[in-house]
């Protein structure tokens, strides 16, 4: 049973190659990544020690690395991408919820972000 516990990182920013219109896969652009971490945290809260729970800098380099070295056509890939990465980060995470925004979606309307979000677990 997955744990009811979890670490919340909200509003985490990186640059990433991500669309299907020629302009996003020729440069970067920012997106926006929230993240659900789900374990047992009762170790960590008994202990006060950093070596019971997962690193919240480490997983946030996680995000980065997928987000910056590699480029996908759709939201969807990344996030799925970014699951599995997250999952295979640390033996003691459950599951991960995570979901990936656009800031600068390319839609002719007045939107202030696009975006998918998933829940995966082991």
């Amino acid at each position: 049973m997955a744990a009811a516990d979890l670490i919340e990182l909200r509003g985490l920013r990186v640059a990433g190659i991500v669309g299907v219109l020629a302009h996003e896969q020729a440069q970067p652009q920012p997106l926006e990544v929230d993240l659900d971490v789900h374990l047992d945290l009762a170790p960590a809260g008994t202990s006060d020690d950093l070596a019971d729970t997962v690193d919240y800098g480490g997983l946030c380099a996680v995000v980065e690395r997928v987000v910056s070295t590699t480029s996908y056509a759709l939201l969807e890939a990344l996030v799925e991408h970014l699951a599995t990465e997250l999952l295979g980060a640390d033996p003691r995470i459950d599951s991960v919820t995570l979901a990936v925004r656009k800031l600068r979606p390319p839609v002719a309307q007045q939107l202030s972000t696009s975006g998918v979000r998933v829940s995966r677990a082991r």
